[in-house]
């Protein structure tokens, strides 16, 4: 998603961080006020209480084990990592140079220093079950797409107020899928926009999850087929005076990710 400012941008992995919090206060409450015991310690609040993600196996008994997985928040270090993403049936392989961070296992972003009240670049991968049939009028036109790329294809490229290129085919590692560019076309107030979002696709089918917050950003995207269900990742220019290497950097990243079949 592109709300206005750095601030808006990470208000959605907030709140999820702020319900885990609430909720774990809530059992230790609960677990104070019940009952107390001289025989069994209270567990210890430093004691990390998030759950670790598990990684499903590959294919065909693939190894998983040699690469590390991503880390779902924060800074992260150069190098190579493993994403099990949300809804996709095979896992991915991404490189990553120094100055990244990733944002709920969803995606990576990486600031410009010539702006540092908005996110520069950002290459995402959550699930985009729902697509407007117009962009900026989407409220009640949310349209769910099915799990073939080609559908998904359709109807970006229908998509009213947006312009897509025509779409080429590529392969990622052993599967294949079609990459195309994706903009705002011609004058649109985004303001003026239903609940004042640009909105291109979403998780969700009464709101929307990926929207644009200023004509000037563009994406592209690869669909790909994960054996009949559909992967979509997108690279993302949030505004046009990014430092041109930062979008050169973004690109890389984003041309580094292999989907693993584990033949």
């Amino acid at each position: 998603m592109t709300p206005p400012g750095k601030a808006a941008q990470r208000s959605r992995h907030l709140s999820r961080h702020l319900l885990s919090l609430v909720a774990i206060a809530l059992i230790g409450c609960l677990g104070g006020c019940d009952y107390e015991s001289d025989d069994v310690p209270l567990p210890s609040a430093s004691l990390p209480t998030t759950e670790a993600r598990t990684v499903p196996p590959l294919p065909d008994g693939g190894d998983t084990g040699r690469v590390p997985l991503l880390p779902e928040n924060g800074d992260i270090a150069a190098g190579t990592y493993l994403v099990p993403a949300t809804g996709f049936t095979v896992l991915f392989e991404i490189t990553v140079p120094d100055g990244w961070s990733s944002t709920d296992g969803e995606g990576l972003a990486k600031d410009d220093p010539d702006h540092p009240d908005e996110w520069g670049v950002f290459v995402g991968w959550w699930p985009a079950k729902y697509v407007p049939t117009d962009a900026c009028a989407w409220q009640d036109a949310l349209v769910e797409v099915g799990p073939s790329p080609e559908v998904f294809l359709d109807a970006m490229t229908a998509q009213t107020s947006t312009a897509s290129t025509p779409p080429v085919e590529v392969m990622l590692g052993d599967y294949s899928g079609f990459e195309f560019d994706h903009s705002v076309e011609g004058d649109v107030d985004i303001k003026a926009c239903d609940r004042g979002k640009f909105c291109i696709h979403s998780e969700l089918s009464n709101e929307c999850t990926r929207w644009y917050s200023s004509a000037a950003e563009r994406e592209t995207y690869r669909v790909v087929d994960l054996n009949g269900q559909r992967g979509v990742i997108w690279v993302v220019q949030f505004h046009e005076s990014i430092n041109p290497e930062l979008t050169s950097e973004a690109r890389a990243v984003f041309d580094s990710i292999v989907f693993r079949s584990g033949k």
